[in-house]
């Protein structure tokens, strides 16, 4: 039985989910990581912070973000 493995053709588009994904995920930990700091008030808990940075407009950061990222990266990939 051989692996799963995606087709030569979506490769490309698999990674480039996976690199935008990992990007997303390094954004809201970053802003996970800010709610908790002392200037933000001490005894918050994890739903109220979660409830706090998962916004509709945190989203769309997010991804444009992770976007541009990807096309850098991909960008400085190419040429190194």
């Amino acid at each position: 039985m051989t692996p799963l493995t995606p087709p030569p053709r979506f490769k490309p588009l698999w990674r480039a989910i996976i690199e935008v994904a990992f990007i997303v995920f390094l954004f809201y930990s970053n802003l996970l990581m800010g709610e908790f700091t002392g200037v933000n008030g001490q005894g918050k808990t994890l739903a109220f912070a979660l409830r706090d940075i998962i916004t509709p407009a945190n989203f769309v950061i997010a991804l444009l973000s992770a976007f541009i990222g990807y096309v850098i990266f991909e960008f400085f990939r190419r040429k190194l």
